[in-house]
């Protein structure tokens, strides 16, 4: 079989800058995984049509692999696409590694171990100048969880994250007050706090610009 990049029209998204913004919700697959990909393992990337007619221009799909070659895997498409047009599934297709948000590996071939990292999916509150951006976490403090609801698939994790004053006052006026959303999206944008991550219900901090640290509130 001849085997072409990919379909005219059609070409792979990079996850790299998308995950080196988001590095506490955005995960990639473990270097020791795609090491050791085989054949009849799969890998997921990201399929982009540009101008496509259909719902979705981005399709996240499955390759399943015939080789790896040159920093590759090479293999066939093993999804139909439920948008694109221009691929098919059993398309031959060639995936950099670098390109790979996702493996499955076959039952012959164990997903390796690898170097287990934490998540933060668990909520928090948190005004939405922090998580935009405009502002850095100036006062965070942790209470006894009162948020979550019945059904929610993760905790509420008792953090309360403040902006600025003047951030604050912005958010007043733009009509965007405070929001409920997972931690990791708060630490997208400031990590500053991340030390303090595991500290008990009842404790309050306030930055300190001098000392480029929080200060704790008795």
């Amino acid at each position: 079989m001849s085997y072409i990049e990919l379909p005219d029209g059609v070409e792979l998204s990079d996850p790299r800058p998308t995950a080196a913004a988001n590095p506490y919700t955005y995960f990639m697959p473990h270097p020791d995984e795609l090491a050791a990909l085989q054949p009849k393992d799969g890998v997921k990337a990201i399929f982009h049509q540009p101008g496509c007619e259909g719902e979705y221009d981005v399709e996240r799909m499955w390759v399943l692999i015939d080789r790896i070659e040159d920093g590759n895997a090479i293999g066939t498409l093993d999804n139909e696409p439920s948008s694109l047009d221009k691929i098919k599934m059993g398309d031959p297709v060639r995936v950099p590694l670098t390109h790979v948000v996702s493996t499955a590996f076959h039952k012959n071939n164990p997903r390796p171990v690898t170097p287990d990292y934490r998540e933060y999916w668990e909520r928090c509150f948190v005004d939405s100048c922090v998580v935009e951006g405009r502002c850095h976490a100036d006062y965070i403090y942790r209470e006894e969880p009162d948020m979550a609801r019945e059904g929610d698939k993760y905790p509420d994790s008792g953090w309360r994250v403040r902006g600025t004053d003047e951030a604050i006052a912005e958010d007043e006026r733009r009509g965007t007050g405070p929001i409920y959303v997972a931690i990791g999206k708060v630490l997208n944008a400031d990590d500053n706090w991340l030390h303090l991550i595991d500290r008990e219900f009842g404790v309050a901090f306030q930055w300190d610009a001098e000392t480029w640290n929080y200060i704790e509130l008795g």
